[in-house]
């Protein structure tokens, strides 16, 4: 058994921490952060690209402070333990084969699901983009896509959520509930649904076989970053 097995092999959490923190991913935080303020900041702002802009940084700080106060600090654990640690420097060329074999297959997906259901890539984030396109639009967008969402995104979804589930269900079933998680949060934007299931296979695996869960948030970083960056040249 290497290191990487005795890490994931037990989950210094319990149900009582997923409970609470899935009640705030999935009630707490669409009921009043992604539907009520939203509705708000989108009304004072005239701009989905700002308002989701906004939401998706208090998304972060109040995924990490619970992240914190419910699963670290009351059992006396550092971030190490949700994957925040230093990985091989062997593990950079996986990190650059995944991000572009994830753009690949997320081409793949779109055509396939416009082809086959008629469902474009567009959604109200990258219609703000291309329709007030400016410098300032393309940095925001950038910063809180390719830096804010990997970072707490990959924390949470497979730093905490895979690492519970790993430790009780092994690695194949514990990859689908952490990426199907991954993927119900998501909606309304049901065109980005599939993709957010395959890449939250693609993370939960690199964490596995890195040990850490920074290649996973660079992969992600990658990956939307040159989704931004495609979006604002269409």
């Amino acid at each position: 058994m290497n290191k990487n097995d005795i890490f994931f092999s037990t989950s210094p959490w319990g149900w009582k921490e997923l409970t609470k923190l899935l009640l705030l991913i999935l009630l707490i935080v669409p009921i009043f952060i992604e539907y009520l303020l939203k509705g708000y900041l989108k009304d004072a702002f005239q701009n989905d690209l700002y308002a989701g802009t906004l939401i998706g940084l208090i998304m972060a700080i109040i995924f990490m402070i619970g992240l914190y106060s419910v699963a670290l600090k009351p059992n006396k654990l550092s971030w190490q333990e949700v994957g925040l640690k230093r990985f091989s420097r062997n593990y950079w060329l996986p990190i650059i084969g995944w991000s572009f074999g994830l753009i690949v297959i997320s081409v793949v997906l779109v055509i396939v699901m416009e082809f086959l259901l008629g469902v474009g890539p567009e959604n109200s984030k990258s219609d703000s983009l291309q329709f007030r396109i400016t410098p300032l639009n393309f940095l925001i967008a950038f910063v809180s896509a390719a830096i804010i969402s990997p970072i707490y995104e990959e924390i949470f979804y497979r730093g905490f959520l895979y690492r519970f589930f790993r430790g009780k269900f092994g690695i194949a079933l514990s990859m689908f509930l952490s990426s199907f998680i991954f993927m119900i949060v998501h909606i309304p934007t049901f065109n980005t649904l599939p993709v957010n299931f395959i890449s939250g296979m693609l993370f939960a695996w690199t964490y596995e076989k890195s040990g850490s869960i920074v290649p996973a948030i660079l992969i992600h970083g990658i990956f939307n970053g040159i989704a931004i960056i495609l979006t604002s040249l269409g």
